[in-house]
């Protein structure tokens, strides 16, 4: 029988503590990237591949995301009165882009206790993870593949990206064994942040999963692992290696274009990509950007 409509979770109870002190009362996901907050750019991801009922994960001193994508009467009002018909628009649409529902995490325990705060909202729907300040470029579509390999295969399904294995350490790792389909992988085990030395590939687990409600019976019995926090790596494991009901574990590989904007460097670079690539600014900003390099 076909399963129930698909739900969307998003994470973002996380402190943010490498753009101190702009994150000291502004949560990262709420930090501009060109002119909308990075987690709008998740939220409509979601609702582009299909999903419109979505929940986020909040932590304290996180109300302005839950503000930004409320209504806001007075502003609109001021807007239509003034004719900002464009602007309108834009206020109108963060407020209008899905059913958004919010539960508060309370204390960061890691991903794996973020994503079990989602359960009674999930319920027994599957549903698909978005970290909240990992975003993929719209013209490179991933969620939509991840949400067919799911209906086609009943199983958990993570994104995995290729990384530079100097900076493997900084991910949770899989390896995986090949499928008929290019770029689909079944994932037959997972391991947190490894060392090099320790890494089973170059394939990084980056934020996009596709999961089914079993999961959350496995990750009310995971035992914190790295840093004293429940990792949903650990759960992912735990599926990928016979556990739960579903049908195991398989990654697609994501080759297309991905900002981590809970990154400094990544979060600039993200600004300046899509800031070029966009109509309604690029034609300013490319020149100068070469004039600039020209200097450095």
């Amino acid at each position: 029988m076909p399963h129930k409509p698909f739900k969307a979770v998003i994470p973002a109870a996380g402190l943010g503590t490498r753009f101190l002190p702009a994150t000291k009362a502004m949560p990262k996901e709420m930090l501009p990237v060109v002119d909308k907050p990075a987690i709008q750019y998740v939220v409509e991801e979601s609702v582009k591949a299909g999903i419109t009922d979505v929940l986020i994960i909040l932590g304290r001193n996180k109300n302005n995301i839950a503000n930004h994508f409320d209504a806001m009467p007075e502003l609109e009002e001021k807007l239509r009165q003034k004719g900002d018909l464009d602007k309108l628009a834009k206020v109108e649409h963060s407020s209008e882009l899905a059913d958004i529902h919010m539960v508060r995490q309370g204390e960061p325990k890691g991903l794996g206790h973020a994503v079990l705060r989602a359960e009674g909202h999930v319920g027994d729907h599957p549903f698909a993870v978005l970290l909240g300040d990992d975003l993929i470029d719209e013209r490179d579509p991933l969620l939509t593949k991840m949400l067919e390999e799911y209906d086609k295969r009943t199983a958990t399904v993570i994104a995995l990206m290729e990384v530079d294995p100097e900076h493997i350490h900084l991910y949770g790792v899989a390896a995986v064994e090949a499928t008929d389909e290019d770029d689909v992988v079944k994932v037959t085990q997972l391991v947190e942040k490894p060392s090099k030395e320790d890494a089973p590939s170059n394939l990084a687990i980056i934020g996009r999963y596709v999961l089914g409600p079993d999961v959350f019976r496995i990750l009310e019995r995971t035992e914190p692992g790295k840093g004293g926090e429940i990792q949903l790596t650990d759960a992912l494991e735990e599926l990928a290696t016979g556990g739960g009901d579903g049908g195991g574990v398989y990654g697609v590989i994501f080759r297309g274009r991905r900002y981590d904007t809970g990154d400094r460097v990544d979060y600039i670079k993200a600004i300046v990509q899509l800031a070029s690539d966009r109509e309604d600014l690029g034609p300013q900003l490319r020149p100068w950007f070469k004039e600039f390099a020209a200097t450095l």
